[in-house]
Order: structure tokens, then C-alpha cells, then sequence
């Protein structure tokens, strides 16, 4: 097993990764001391891992609650139904939600532990791939609006993470893809070296290879973790953890949350991203291209052909992360290494984003 911790001082937490942490670890139980617990699941987790972690907590006899599962129920709805669980339970400030599933699932039940009672505990225990490298460390929490992605929430760490690698092995195909477009961007925002073992060892991983995929899992939560040590709340540095989001986002949104995975509109954002990174010349056009390889060889798209360009530019300026100065977007300086910058000229981004499309073009 591998620990790495996120240094936040007095809020700091461990982040555990290995085989078996859901089959009533002592970690598990130690990582959870609150008597009063509520288990947030869906439809699909719940038949596969459900049982088992209530069993680890038989003795709390904790409550349950299973969500349907998919983005387009990462809504307020969705937040209210764990808020009225806990208000018909008499859950206290002291008690504590346990996130089991991937991210929407994190986010859900980590936005409702950050409002319940101005605040509670809650343990990450992330399922997907993508949940495991991401989501599910650095404590943002949120719901969907129908007009822009994760437009409603707060920033609220948990107080743990347990990444069961096990997990994996019941991820679809096109689940381990989507996680594997967010493994890609930790490489090309930080870390070259990584970026080409990804190119080496892809095989590996699409295999579920379980070396690769820990070894995988652990260099994206150590980038993750400093970066959120240094930057909690995205006032600088963590914005970069948002390569390819921008765009990506306006996919997602623009397909209703159900057309795309979260990990496939990422994809195609950061192609689009690269290209846009290549047409201001941070970038050779010949390291956009190896970028795009690398998406296609993961089974990931870079494009959605049925969008119109022009709509997902008005969507990425509904983004969070733009200010009072306009848009911003993060680019590739080179691989390895990006940077915040403000959004180029509409005609750069219709131009990088229409290589990716072709409706109202």
C-alpha cells in the first residue's frame, strides 16, 4: 500500500492507495472514527461494493443511500435527497458521510458534507480510475447547472481517501479510457518523464496491469497533492489542474451531461487546447499531434464532430474559472509544463476548436 499526504496543517489527510481497502481494512475503520455514518452510493456501485463496507461497519450500523447513476444527476436534487437522509436520520455536526463511488458520487456527497450543519466529515472512497487520480483529492465539491458544469458547490476536504485498486478490475473499458484522459493531463501539465512512460506503458494499463495502474495512480495524486498544498482554493497554481477543461466542460454541457463521459470531453478539450497551445506558438504542431496519438491510442475522442464550434465558445465563457478580465484558458508551454493564460482571440479558439468539429462550420 502507498500513503501520500496532502499537508493542508491541522486538515491535512492521507491518501491510501492499494488492493483490499473495502473489504473492512483496519484503515478503513481507523480512517472513519464518526459513530454516525451515512454510506452515499448509486445503482451501479451499490450491487458490487455496497455490502462490504457496511459490513466493515457493522457495529455503527451505519444508514445507506443509493443515487441513480450518471452526471446528469449530479444535481441539486440530487443534493438534497442526501441532506433530507441526514435530517431524518439526526445526524449531528460529529457525524460522517462515506463517498463510495467515482466522481459524481464524490461530488454529491462531499458538496452535502460541506453544507450539512455548515460542515461534517466525510471520506473519500473513490471507485473509477478517474476518481482515483482526481476527483476525489483536493476537496472540491459541487452540482451541475444545466447551463455550466460544477457551477454550484465549495471547496471541503475529506479527512481521508482509500483508493482500492481492486475496483478497477470492474470498470468497463470505456470507464478506464475516461480515467485515463485525466492520468494523461497530469504528464502534460508537470511531468515529461511521466508523460512518456504513459507513452510506453499504455499497453500496460489498458491491460489492467496492476503495477502500472497503482504506479499510475500514485504520481498523479503526488502531483495533485502539492499542487493543493501550495494553491487549496485555485487562486493561481491549481488552476492548471484544469487543462483541457475549459473546453471540455462546454462539451459535456452542451451534450446534456449524459452524451459524453467526463474523461472523453476532456480529451477532446485538451487536443483542442494543444492545438490552441500550437497556434500561438508555445508548442510545436508536431507535440499537439503526438498529444492526440496518445488520446486515440487510450481510445479517447479528440473531436465532437456534431457540435457547432461557435456554441462551445459561447459555453466556455459561462466557465468558473473566468474574472473580471475575460476568459482564461491553460496552455502547454511545452510538454510537461503549462501555464494560466488569458483566452486568445476568438478567431484562434474557432480555428483550434474547429479542427475538432464540423456542425456550423
Amino acid at each position: 500500500m502507498d500513503t501520500i499526504t496532502v499537508n493542508l496543517g491541522d486538515r491535512s489527510y492521507p491518501i491510501f492507495i492499494g488492493s483490499g481497502l473495502l473489504d473492512g481494512s483496519d484503515i478503513l475503520k481507523e480512517s472513519t472514527p464518526a459513530e454516525q455514518l451515512l454510506l452515499v452510493t448509486n445503482e451501479t456501485i451499490s450491487p458490487l461494493y455496497l455490502e462490504r463496507v457496511e459490513a466493515a461497519f457493522a457495529d455503527r450500523k451505519p444508514r445507506s443511500l443509493i443515487l441513480p447513476d450518471g452526471e446528469q444527476y449530479k444535481t441539486l436534487e440530487g443534493f438534497g435527497r442526501i441532506i433530507d437522509e441526514l435530517i431524518e436520520a439526526r445526524f449531528h455536526r460529529d457525524a460522517c458521510i462515506l463517498a463510495l463511488g467515482g466522481g459524481v458520487i464524490g461530488d454529491l456527497a462531499g458538496f452535502a458534507a460541506a453544507s450539512y450543519q455548515r460542515g461534517i466529515d466525510f471520506v473519500q472512497l473513490p471507485t473509477t480510475l478517474l476518481a482515483q487520480v482526481d476527483s476525489s483529492v483536493g476537496g472540491k465539491t459541487a452540482v451541475n447547472h444545466p447551463q455550466a458544469k460544477n457551477m454550484i458547490g465549495a471547496f471541503h476536504q475529506p479527512i481521508a481517501v482509500l483508493a482500492d485498486t481492486n475496483t478497477l478490475a470492474t470498470l468497463p473499458p470505456r470507464e478506464l479510457a475516461a480515467g485515463l484522459a485525466e492520468v494523461i493531463k497530469y504528464g502534460l501539465i508537470q511531468d515529461l518523464d511521466f508523460f512518456c512512460w504513459l507513452e510506453e506503458q499504455l499497453p500496460a494499463l489498458l491491460g489492467q496491469d496492476p503495477e502500472a495502474l497503482r504506479y499510475a495512480i500514485r504520481r498523479c495524486c503526488e502531483i495533485k497533492a502539492e499542487i493543493v498544498a501550495q494553491d487549496e482554493h485555485e487562486h493561481g497554481r491549481r488552476a492548471l489542474l484544469n487543462f483541457g477543461h475549459t473546453f471540455g466542460h462546454a462539451i459535456e454541457a452542451l451534450g446534456g451531461y449524459g452524451k459524453w463521459l467526463h474523461g472523453e470531453a476532456v480529451a477532446i478539450g485538451m487536443q483542442m487546447a494543444a492545438d490552441t497551445s500550437a497556434a500561438l506558438g508555445l508548442i510545436d504542431s508536431a507535440d499537439a499531434e503526438r498529444i492526440g496519438v496518445l488520446l486515440e491510442q487510450a481510445g479517447l475522442p479528440t473531436s465532437a464532430s456534431e457540435l457547432a464550434g461557435d456554441n462551445i465558445l459561447n459555453r466556455m465563457r459561462l466557465d468558473k474559472k473566468a474574472g473580471s478580465h475575460g476568459m482564461r484558458v491553460i496552455l502547454l508551454d511545452r510538454l510537461g509544463s503549462a501555464a494560466v493564460r488569458p483566452a486568445p482571440d476568438d478567431q484562434v479558439l474557432r480555428s483550434a476548436i474547429g479542427r475538432h468539429v464540423t456542425a456550423g462550420q
